[in-house]
């Protein structure tokens, strides 16, 4: 029973994801809190994202993966993993066998012109919120009692360094970090200052 609520939820999350992986988020986020049996919060939430955002491959495909190998093994990772393909699978078929032409047509291209401030706008609000769970209570519980101050000390040096080393980058080179290099500097920075 696990197995196919895995795939059914991970479906949803892939059936109406627009605008690819960093659309999904938000998403992603509301499945996972919305489903306790899944044993996700925000902190956990937040974790596992840094995680698939550094691992290789779509961050839905990583996030489908890995909570389905923690709830369900090996078989909770494929139904996850498969339901979160699913639909995107299904509906290029559709389009590529019925609908030839679909995306030259008028109406459609209005569609999904009329779609895509909306999607910047879920990736902006998905990234406020992920910086008001992220940074904002490590600056609350730097007032509160000393282990929580410890942590808020560590994530707050974290992101510093991380914002520092960018800076300091694009002063040097004159162009923008690219971004495996700024993944992997902010993977070593966080384990360096956390931990492995």
């Amino acid at each position: 029973m696990i197995y196919l609520k895995l795939f059914w939820e991970f479906f949803k999350v892939g059936l109406f994801t627009f605008g690819g992986g960093y659309g999904a988020i938000p998403l992603i986020r509301d499945a996972l809190l919305a489903n306790p049996w899944m044993g996700v919060d925000d902190d956990m939430f937040s974790y596992i994202l840094g995680v698939a955002e550094s691992t290789p491959g779509p961050v839905m495909i990583n996030t489908a993966t890995f909570i389905g190998t923690k709830t369900g093994g090996a078989l909770g990772a494929l139904c996850a993993t498969l339901g979160a393909v699913a639909p995107s699978f299904i509906i290029i078929l559709l389009i590529a066998r019925f609908l030839q032409g679909f995306l030259e047509k008028r109406g459609s291209k209005t569609v999904i012109d009329a779609v895509k401030p909306c999607v910047v706008a879920i990736i902006v609000a998905c990234g406020i919120g992920l910086l008001w769970t992220g940074v904002f209570p490590s600056l609350k519980a730097l007032f509160l009692t000393p282990a929580s101050s410890f942590d808020a000390w560590k994530t707050l040096l974290v992101f510093v360094l991380v914002f520092a080393f960018r800076t300091g980058y694009r002063l040097w080179k004159k162009k923008t970090v690219p971004p495996i290099l700024s993944i992997i500097v902010s993977a070593v920075m966080g384990m360096c200052v956390f931990g492995v």
